[in-house]
């Protein structure tokens, strides 16, 4: 089941970084369901708004998730990365998937 999230839909928003921890968490609540996101999805999520609003002719980007073997220190084990499909193979995935009117 995929949700739609409206604005209005989203009840309470908090980053934090927890005592004893580097990395900011961030809190998203809803009416009846609460998450709390790692510091890589954040960033992963941040990357693809980003890599898509910014760039004057792009419209999607696709990340998966990755087990990364050779990373930085700090860095999680899990990355998301972007994978070769095509803008429009994604945009169609999404179109024929989901009602987005």
């Amino acid at each position: 089941m995929v949700k739609i999230l409206r604005n209005s839909d989203v009840k309470r928003i908090i980053a934090f970084i927890p005592k004893g921890h580097k990395h900011v968490r961030l809190y998203i609540e809803l009416e009846n369901e609460k998450f709390i996101f790692q510091e890589a999805t954040i960033d992963a999520i941040l990357r693809a708004y980003i890599n898509v609003i910014t760039h004057p002719t792009k419209k999607a980007v696709e990340l998966v998730v990755t087990n990364v073997k050779e990373k930085k220190e700090g860095y999680a084990d899990y990355q998301h990365l972007e994978t070769s499909r095509s803008e429009e193979e994604i945009i169609l995935e999404m179109e024929k998937n989901f009602d987005l009117k």
